[in-house]
């Protein structure tokens, strides 16, 4: 359902977490603070990060510990988008393949996919890619986040 700004719910709501979560995670703040959400929808969202200094490794590229701490991130906003939860719980585990290489003056786009959010797992599908001439172009990483999220569902009004 598209909000009067055009925006669903879902992409309203994430862009609240990054305003009121984000800032208090010390990382995430460091790493992800220039982040714009660009689309949300239930299980899924995109959001597009210029790369800088902070992300690169020793030879000019992403650095794969950044990569793997976007993909805790986005997996996390993923599960968000499925039923508008605050908290997405803890991860059990993340894999992160490198594929290609990005580097300072970039712009990555991130897809978030939630591919099932149960009472207990929720198992998402993270994706970086390069922008290439303002659109989506080569992938830089995919990666994939499970987390323990029973207890983070939101609450029923009583």
């Amino acid at each position: 359902m598209a909000t009067d700004t055009g925006k669903t719910s879902e992409h309203v709501h994430l862009e609240k977490l990054v305003q009121t979560k984000l800032p208090t995670s010390p990382i995430y703040v460091f790493l992800l603070t220039p982040v714009q959400i660009t689309a949300a929808s239930k299980g899924q969202f995109s959001a597009r990060l210029p790369l800088s200094q902070n992300h690169m490794n020793s030879s000019g590229s992403l650095h794969g510990a950044v990569s793997a701490a976007i993909v805790d991130w986005a997996g996390g906003m993923a599960i968000s988008t499925f039923d508008l939860r605050d908290k997405s719980g803890v991860s059990v585990d993340i894999h992160v393949t490198y594929q290609s290489g990005a580097k300072v003056g970039d712009e990555v786009e991130i897809e978030g996919i939630a591919e099932r959010v149960g009472g207990s797992l929720g198992f998402t599908k993270v994706t970086i890619y390069k922008v290439e001439d303002g659109k989506r172009g080569k992938i830089v990483i995919s990666g994939t986040h499970t987390k323990f999220v029973k207890g983070s569902e939101p609450q029923k009004a009583s």
